[in-house]
């Protein structure tokens, strides 16, 4: 796959905001290979996922600037020179969002309207890859969820992270902006924060597992995921960017193997080796927002691209383990 790319990207100036993150920093090193001159933007700020850790092994062939991307002085002189912007950055924190609404938009919202203007005005012709959520769909009314679902968050997080989304859209069908966006689910792998359950439930289970700790599994745990492997992630987003068909369009991306939470623990648990887990009661500010059932089709972007998941979620989770095992010092 890393050939079938290099046409597109050898040369080209790449820069990727929240760079310094888990999805961030994979695509990075990904785009290193391909060629790419890459800059990374992060805010490194203690509550997000961005580590210089995540980009140690690359620290020194990449650009790093240590800034909100909406910081107009900062960002906007290297706007101009980009080829691709992958729009990474962001606060996906769903209870965050419900304690700190104010702070979840100016990131969300506010950045994300600040960056594209820049992008229209300095360099219209980029191409910009924006991180979207599945959590703008809300609670789901029909499984699998493909992109005609109605958009109905439950929490102010879907709320702005669709607000950042449709500015990049709006951009694309009255400015021309060759914007797209890319619509995740469950990603997890190495790079992930797992101090605890910000960014996403199944990275602070692995800290908990490899702790010997007891994973909490909320409600019955029948609750239904699709989980994507941050390669699987990585290939997409090279996917959409480098497909000349997908300005303006959004995609949702999706798992083959659907699982229970409680399927997932007991997995972890046997991949692992050891570890143990329970049910319990879904603490208040996580019930209101819980979405229940989960899996997405991405039908569209198969269709288009021809991305399809490669890893499957055993290999993906004993690849995670792995990592943190040897690893766990810079992350816990």
């Amino acid at each position: 796959m890393t050939e079938n790319f290099r046409a597109d990207f050898q040369g080209k100036n790449v820069l990727v905001t929240g760079g310094m993150g888990f999805i961030g920093s994979n695509l990075a090193a990904r785009l290193l290979e391909l060629g790419s001159t890459i800059t990374l933007v992060d805010t490194l700020h203690p509550k997000y996922g961005g580590s210089p850790f995540n980009v140690e092994p690359i620290k020194k062939q990449v650009k790093i600037i240590i800034a909100d991307m909406g910081d107009e002085k900062r960002i906007a002189p290297i706007i101009p020179h980009q080829d691709y912007i992958f729009n990474l950055a962001g606060q996906v924190s769903h209870t965050d969002s419900m304690s700190d609404p104010q702070h979840d938009l100016a990131i969300n919202a506010a950045s994300h309207l600040a960056i594209v203007e820049m992008c229209r005005k300095l360099n219209p012709q980029v191409k910009i890859i924006y991180g979207g959520t599945r959590q703008v769909y809300g609670i789901p009314q029909y499984l699998p969820v493909d992109e005609k679902h109605p958009v109905a968050p439950i929490d102010y997080n879907g709320v702005s992270k669709m607000a950042g989304e449709w500015y990049h859209l709006i951009a694309h069908r009255t400015y021309g902006l060759r914007a797209a966006s890319l619509r995740m689910t469950n990603v997890y792998g190495p790079r992930m924060r797992v101090r605890d359950a910000r960014k996403t439930f199944i990275g602070a289970w692995f800290r908990l597992l490899l702790e010997g700790r007891e994973l909490q599994v909320f409600g019955n745990g029948r609750q239904l995921r699709d989980l994507n492997y941050i390669d699987d992630v990585v290939t997409a987003l090279l996917l959409v960017a480098a497909h000349p068909s997908s300005d303006g369009k959004i995609y949702n991306l999706g798992g083959d193997e659907h699982t229970s939470l409680l399927d997932l623990a007991r997995l972890m648990v046997e991949i692992n080796g050891s570890g143990s887990y329970r049910l319990t009661p879904f603490p208040a500010a996580r019930k209101r927002i819980d979405i229940g059932d989960y899996y997405g089709d991405y039908t569209k972007i198969h269709r288009e691209t021809g991305w399809n998941p490669q890893i499957k979620l055993r290999e993906g989770l004993r690849r995670t383990l792995d990592y943190y095992i040897e690893h766990r010092k810079h992350y816990w």
